[in-house]
């Protein structure tokens, strides 16, 4: 198959890590991983087999994975940044248009990169996604009560920031992430396997940056509506950190829904035939 592997530059001096892989002549899909400052890694390994045929494009968003650390300045990590570095990625690759496949964390920069540049954007296909951080936030602090006993009945403070503060207080983030994200000690198992294997070690500086210029209070839902490209949304029903708000991404833009029974936020490890069907459908149209 196909691969050429490449450091390109997009804006500001920046670099990004970047897999281009399969047929040429191929309609072009655009992974985009989650986090902020995660890898492709973990969705190359998990997707390939489910795109082949395809030409795809794998990278690591920049100062994350194997994308060159950056220095720590808040203004080299926004969400305009990102989608600033797809249109240079895809002026690059030649690409006219493409279909943007994004997860968790990343349908954020794919549905803002199609809600400009509608002309170029084939589909979104949007997997677990992660668009109202506030939410996220409320479930991450309702994950921490859970794991210190206490009643989740409580009356929740709006603001996402202070949630998080109140819930990582006493309880380690990852913990509170895993309870969300895992319908069974198995499949956290498998994605850690994955995900040890991979000697990927990116900065925790995209995560702390993005903090810093208020993530945790982005509710992304209101763009959405201005959104016209088709999209798919496949969401896991145990995942925790998105089901049911992914839904309302699906309303909202008038998309496909597909809901994957027993599967959470990595649905290709838990549900690995049911996740093949949908994303299969979802690509077809």
């Amino acid at each position: 198959m196909r691969e050429e592997i490449d450091l390109i530059a997009v804006d500001d001096g920046v670099e990004v890590y970047l897999e281009d892989t399969g047929p040429l002549e191929a309609p072009a899909i655009v992974v985009l991983h989650g986090g902020p400052g995660s890898s492709s890694y973990i969705l190359r390994e998990g997707l390939e087999e489910y795109l082949e045929g395809f030409r795809v494009i794998y990278f690591d968003q920049r100062g994350g994975g194997r994308s060159p650390a950056l220095p720590e300045e808040p203004g080299l990590f926004t969400i305009d940044a990102l989608v600033s570095d797809l249109f240079h990625l895809r002026d690059h690759l030649g690409l006219n248009t493409w279909t943007l496949l994004a997860h968790g964390f990343g349908a954020v920069p794919a549905l803002e990169y199609a809600r400009r540049s509608p002309a170029t954007t084939e589909r979104l296909v949007l997997i677990n996604p992660w668009t109202n951080f506030p939410w996220l936030a409320r479930q991450l602090y309702r994950a921490s009560l859970a794991l210190r006993g206490v009643d989740e009945d409580v009356e929740l403070p709006e603001d996402g920031t202070r949630l998080l503060q109140e819930a990582f207080a006493t309880v380690e983030p990852k913990a509170a992430f895993d309870r969300l994200l895992f319908p069974s000690q198995h499949s956290r198992m498998e994605y850690e396997w994955l995900a040890e294997g991979s000697t990927v070690v990116g900065a925790d500086t995209p995560g702390r940056m993005f903090v810093l210029n208020g993530l945790w209070r982005l509710d992304y839902t209101p763009y959405v509506l201005e959104v016209r490209s088709a999209t798919s949304v496949l969401v896991g029903t145990l995942d925790a950190s998105s089901y049911p708000e992914a839904q309302t991404v699906a309303d909202l833009v008038g998309g496909r829904l597909e809901l994957l029974e027993g599967a959470g936020h990595y649905p290709w490890i838990d549900q690995p035939y049911a996740f093949e069907e949908a994303l299969q459908s979802a690509l077809s149209g």
